[in-house]
């Protein structure tokens, strides 16, 4: 959780030409790298920033943030250049982290804060920005202020091409690593999974492709990788024979799938490998490093991208996260029927393909008119400013209809006016390599009155960053955002949101928040 500070220079055109000149000279993001942070907090006794917002109804026992890393968080402190008002990170499109926490509320239990990333509440919601027309993305950037004077939030979108404006996919290639241990057992998990992948199985097209490894204490190579025309019979009876066995090696089946998925390999095919497991490795290799040393090879020589598929109540939530993080993927959790069957039946065939590869974002505050600002969440995705335009340096992988959102907490100079941020993203084509940019521009007089009445999609941010922030404080009740309202009155702003949109999305959001609340 580390606040940012600018500090005015001579003179505000000085500050809009460095800002210019850092952005077109080439600034970068890595993959572990620190983002800057000063003195990460929003103020201490005799600082020479900004005081401490007051407590009132959107401040608690414990909410307010006091400079220290809170359980389960990773903070930078290092000293970047003065002034510092840069902010780069890898793209993420996970949503792993909401999904398991609705899970864990709906039983009774709240989530450990360890296990809750902001970001991933966030773009667990449909956006509307416009879509590019394309390969690549819109960038489009916005904000609304807070009830805390001088505290905006401000959001940066980005968007690619919608999925059914691409026309004729290339072939799909995909490896499934099914986990066959005992704890599959659970209903939910390989009962869930057998059923989706059925359904899935007949879905996909006739030139695509699918090959089956399962792992229990070892690894095995049900099916090779095999076309789906005239084939699905035997793909069908492969799934259908799976039965929970043993322990977890997490790490062979890995290993085995992509082994499988380069036997397999087909040019001109997106190839990836889909895991499938609730990442209770117990057995062989357990760490998520360690694995992936060992796929590195298949990983970067192929460009074999990992989708990970999260299932159960006990779930080895930061295990599957770093798995593909670091493995050029992404994951996502499912519960239910309904959660599989829009997974495996809907996203991932229509998703198949990629539009970006290595894609990083950089934010440009404006010194003139931003004092401080937080990014919130992506704290394991935070990268080196100097490494944005660096395509050795690792991002994220990105494809069609997806949207990517990214919250920041903005606190303006009193009665400044004018240039706030431009957001640039920037990502190599996946076939070619080729880098390209896009950028966006946010004036302070394009932000809205308050958050609260912004556009949809921008007040749902708003209440899922809000709501992720409070999960991650010691009393689970109050975020240290600016402008933040306790679980009981979020809970009715969702619950208006919800009724005025008619969006269920945005309706279980607040049984979520609701959920919480009681609980605390």
């Amino acid at each position: 959780m580390t606040w940012h500070r600018t500090r005015r220079p001579v003179g505000v055109l000085l500050a809009l030409t460095a800002a210019g000149g850092l952005l077109i000279s080439g600034c970068s993001a890595g993959s572990d790298g620190g983002s800057k942070a000063g003195d990460a907090s929003y103020d201490r006794p005799g600082g020479d920033s900004a005081p401490m917002p007051a407590p009132g109804r959107s401040g608690g026992p414990g909410g307010r943030y006091d400079g220290e890393p809170r359980e389960g968080e990773q903070d930078s402190r290092e000293v970047a250049p003065d002034p510092d008002y840069l902010s780069t990170f890898a793209l993420d499109v996970d949503t792993a982290s909401y999904g398991y926490a609705r899970r864990t509320l709906a039983e009774g239990r709240l989530p450990d804060p360890s296990t809750v990333r902001p970001e991933e509440f966030v773009n667990s919601f449909r956006q509307d920005y416009e879509r590019p027309g394309g390969d690549g993305f819109t960038v489009t950037v916005d904000g609304a202020r807070t009830d805390e004077e001088d505290w905006s939030l401000v959001r940066v979108g980005l968007a690619t091409r919608s999925a059914e404006a691409s026309g004729e996919r290339a072939p799909a290639a995909l490896t499934f690593v099914i986990d066959i241990s005992g704890s599959m057992a659970e209903p939910g998990r390989l009962d869930l999974a057998q059923r989706s992948l059925g359904t899935m199985t007949d879905r996909l097209r006739d030139d695509d492709s699918v090959a089956l490894v399962t792992f229990s204490d070892e690894a095995e190579t049900v099916l090779p990788m095999t076309r789906l025309g005239g084939n699905r019979g035997e793909i069908h009876d492969a799934v259908d024979s799976l039965e929970p066995t043993d322990s977890t090696n997490l790490g062979a089946g890995v290993e085995s799938g992509y082994e499988t998925a380069v036997e397999g390999l087909r040019e001109g095919a997106t190839n990836r490998v889909v895991l499938l497991s609730d990442a209770l490795a117990n057995t062989g290799e357990t760490e998520a490093d360690a694995i992936l040393e060992r796929i590195a090879e298949s990983r970067r020589e192929h460009g074999i991208t990992l989708f990970g598929v999260g299932v159960g109540s006990d779930y080895g939530d930061a295990l599957m996260e770093r798995l593909a993080d670091k493995g050029d993927g992404h994951t996502v959790y499912v519960s239910d029927e309904k959660g599989a069957r829009e997974v495996f039946c809907e996203q991932l065939p229509r998703n198949i393909e990629l539009t970006a590869r290595d894609a990083k974002a950089q934010v440009a505050f404006d010194p003139g008119t931003v004092a401080e600002f937080r990014l919130v969440g992506y704290d394991n995705r935070r990268v080196a400013d100097e490494d944005f335009r660096d395509d050795r340096v690792d991002g994220g992988e990105v494809g069609p209809g997806h949207t990517v959102t990214a919250l920041y907490a903005v606190r303006t100079r009193p009665g400044a006016g004018g240039h706030l941020a431009t957001a640039t993203v920037r990502w190599l084509d996946p076939g070619s390599r080729t880098p390209h940019e896009e950028t966006g521009d946010l004036e302070t007089d394009g932000l809205v009155d308050s958050v609260w009445h912004a556009r949809r999609g921008l007040t749902v941010t708003a209440t899922a960053a809000y709501f992720a922030d409070a999960l991650r404080s010691p009393d689970h009740r109050y975020s240290a955002l600016p402008g933040a309202p306790g679980l009981g009155e979020l809970s009715e702003r969702a619950r208006s949101l919800a009724d005025r949109t008619e969006d269920e999305d945005v309706r279980e959001l607040a049984e979520a928040i609701r959920a919480a609340d009681r609980l605390d």
